[in-house]
């Protein structure tokens, strides 16, 4: 069975790929450093900075794990040029709806680098998923855990 493509802007792999390369790089060898110094200081059994590096040492390695399954899988989005067709929401546009007669304005972007905060929402989230296809003018039904709410589509860019 093939594995699922991530999608993934060029914005996002650039940073994805910079974390991967500070992980290697720098906290995989820092983090070997502290524990090698923990382990100078004599029994480890009952050494807090042995423990917390081991742990942290744990994380890093389980995150390089990720990022490099990740990267293997990633599918590059296309951002939207000034000549693109903007006529439909796709992964990589940026939208702008009304909704509870407010304006809101998202990308649409893959999982991997959604952040809500900063108006960057997966395409596998409830506002995503309702926005994806459709086209400016168009009212979408967004079924989320809390709420069934209505919006309209005003731009696509």
């Amino acid at each position: 069975m093939a594995r699922e493509r991530i999608p993934i802007t060029q914005e996002g792999l650039e940073a994805l790929r910079r974390e991967y390369e500070d992980l290697v790089n720098r906290r995989r060898p820092e983090i070997a450093r502290i524990i090698q110094e923990a382990r100078e200081h004599g029994d480890i059994r009952e050494n807090a900075a042995y423990d917390a590096a081991k742990h942290d040492q744990g994380f890093i390695e389980g995150r390089i794990r990720e990022i490099e399954e990740i990267l293997k899988r990633v599918e590059l989005i296309e951002q939207a040029g000034p000549d693109a067709d903007h006529s439909v929401v796709r992964i990589g546009s940026t939208v702008t709806i009304e909704l509870d007669g407010e304006e809101e304005t998202y990308t649409i972007v893959g999982a991997v680098e959604a952040k809500p905060s900063a108006g960057r929402i997966s395409n596998e989230s409830p506002v995503g998923r309702a926005l994806l296809g459709r086209r400016v003018g168009d009212e979408v039904t967004i079924e989320t855990p809390a709420a069934t709410m209505k919006a309209r589509i005003l731009r696509i860019a």
